[in-house]
């Protein structure tokens, strides 16, 4: 059924009109269109409109994608309404034209009754296909698999997205020195996860394996549609190393009816974007100047890092010693890199008291009652520091303790207790 939406095309005023199946989510924004591959900024008169709607919403024009067939195939219509015998500004209607607007009524109500007949449908089919892939994580038929360190905040934070929402996984812990565990992969990064439902799907990049799989619980596409959403590409970063950036890591692949279901307001939908972005972006880079700020902080991180990592007997005293002088010269590099205080302490405070009050008084989470997954990203990031001098110290002297626990009892609690 096709729907109009208002754009401004060249000196007129007209009107797009748009197949209601095609107005959706454009990289998890709400836009227009059924994205199917990375192409750019859009051409033609469609393209501004669409360009125009993703700028207020903070996202760069180099993250639409159309349906080159279905961009060329949309009509253009002039700006007007149709025209109704009887009808005329002002709502009045003339009094010889009643057999004409009883008819118009029926027809009103009909297409009204099927509007909502058609709403429910739609409704009750995204909700049985969201059942339908949770219980397929649930029951062993979808199994994953995360390629971790257990101290890296990356990881972390993929750990604490799959517990919350208790998708079933198991852990591969890797060597650090000879990774051999990750050996079949060109991507020599961790975390990696891969989905088995009868052929193998390697997700990588922490923030990538979060949107794919909110995506994957929350539409009726495949885990193969939506991976295809996420293309990697090659850069070189300032230092003039290769690195492989993924764009769109935050976008969900959502249409329209699924990102309404999920953020009640466009605005909500930009602030967890914003904000795992920060998590990524700055918060994780305050972990290691902090917990390697001292000489006995920098000994007790390893041999936490030893303890919980998989190491050989050798390799553990090996990295417990000479791995902890290392990371305190390197920790005051980073310092200086990220152009922190001489305390780094107060960079961590900072960021602390910043996120509770990004969260604000009246809110549980960030995602008001529930978690979203900007609460989920920050909550991974700080939980590797959890036993740490930087942590206590954190917890002492931030507001941030009070929020923190309610995110250990949402992520760790069954959810009939949440």
């Amino acid at each position: 059924m096709a729907a109009y939406r208002a754009g401004v095309i060249g000196a007129g005023s007209w009107r797009l009109v748009v197949p209601q199946r095609m107005t959706g989510v454009v990289m998890g924004a709400a836009g227009t269109g059924r994205c199917l591959s990375f192409l750019g900024v859009s051409g033609g008169g469609s393209g501004l409109g669409v360009r125009a709607y993703m700028s207020q919403l903070g996202a760069p024009a180099s993250h639409l994608v159309h349906r080159a067939a279905e961009r060329s195939s949309l009509p253009l219509a002039k700006a007007t309404y149709p025209a109704v015998r009887g009808y005329r500004t002002g709502g009045w209607w003339r009094e010889s034209d009643r057999s004409s607007r009883k008819v118009l009524g029926l027809v009103f109500v009909l297409g009204g009754s099927l509007g909502v007949f058609q709403a429910l449908k739609s409704s009750l089919g995204e909700q049985r296909a969201e059942e339908k892939q949770q219980q397929q994580a649930e029951d062993g038929s979808f199994r994953l698999t995360l390629y971790q360190y257990k101290t890296c905040p990356f990881c972390s934070k993929v750990r604490a997205f799959l517990d919350y929402y208790r998708l079933p996984h198991e852990i591969v812990e890797v060597n650090p020195v000879m990774r051999g565990e990750i050996k079949f992969s060109s991507y020599r990064k961790v975390p990696i996860l891969i989905a088995d439902s009868g052929s193998s799907l390697q997700l990588n990049d922490s923030s990538v394996i979060i949107s794919v799989m909110k995506s994957f619980l929350t539409s009726n596409k495949s885990l193969e549609e939506i991976l295809s959403y996420y293309p990697s590409m090659k850069a070189v970063n300032d230092k003039g190393k290769e690195v492989v950036e993924y764009n769109n890591k935050y976008w969900l692949m959502l249409d329209e009816r699924e990102t309404e279901r999920i953020y009640p307001t466009k605005e909500s939908r930009v602030e967890e974007m914003k904000w795992r972005r920060w998590a990524d972006d700055w918060l994780v880079h305050l972990i290691s100047p902090n917990v390697y700020r001292t000489p006995h902080e920098a000994l007790a991180s390893f041999d936490y890092i030893v303890r919980e990592g998989n190491f050989g007997t050798v390799e553990g005293l090996f990295a417990k010693y000479v791995g902890a002088v290392a990371m305190f010269i390197i920790g005051k590099r980073l310092k200086s890199r990220h152009h922190l205080q001489d305390d780094v302490r107060q960079d961590l405070y900072s960021a602390a008291n910043d996120w509770v009050s990004a969260v604000g008084k009246h809110r549980k989470f960030m995602g008001g009652s529930q978690p979203n997954l900007a609460d989920l990203a920050v909550y991974g990031v700080l939980r590797v520091m959890e036993g740490l001098e930087s942590f206590n110290d954190m917890m002492n002297n931030t507001k941030i303790k009070p929020w923190y626990e309610r995110m250990a009892t949402a992520v760790y609690s069954p959810v009939d207790s949440q």
